[in-house]
């Protein structure tokens, strides 16, 4: 199951709640509810198995270790972009969850690399002698 998969069943069975709208504002900000809060249960989610297990062990302040996911939205003044700045965010969220860390490939420092971390080590010596009081002038 690919992932475009798994974010189009968790939009799918998410709970959408419409709420005003904090902070300053005029009439609009009283009397509409702008804002979106988008609330996901990863267990009653019919996504694989471990998929719940990766999006439960991401280390993310909107994920419980219950495994329910939480985003409010409340920057924009229309229910739409509030809604799809929501969705965003999830597929932000679920892409780093599921992003594969590249495997580190070893490698060996250069001869010339090697050669210079030499050289810069005697200088550095050479200074911090000079420093010494038994230095012959």
């Amino acid at each position: 199951m690919n992932l475009n998969r798994i974010i189009t069943e968790l939009l799918n069975q998410a709970n959408i709640k419409f709420i005003r709208s904090p902070g300053p504002g005029g009439q609009n900000v009283n009397k509409v509810s702008t804002g979106v809060h988008l609330r996901i249960d990863i267990n009653e989610v019919s996504i694989p198995e471990y998929a719940k297990i990766k999006i439960r062990n991401f280390n993310d302040s909107h994920i419980t270790e219950n495994g329910l996911i939480n985003i409010k939205s409340h920057s924009f003044r229309t229910q739409e972009k509030n809604k799809t700045e929501a969705f965003r965010r999830l597929r932000n969220l679920l892409n780093k969850a599921f992003a594969k860390k590249k495997k580190r490939l070893k490698t060996k420092p250069t001869l010339a690399a090697k050669r210079r971390r030499l050289e810069n080590k005697h200088k550095r010596s050479e200074i911090k002698k000079t420093r010494s009081k038994n230095f012959p002038d």
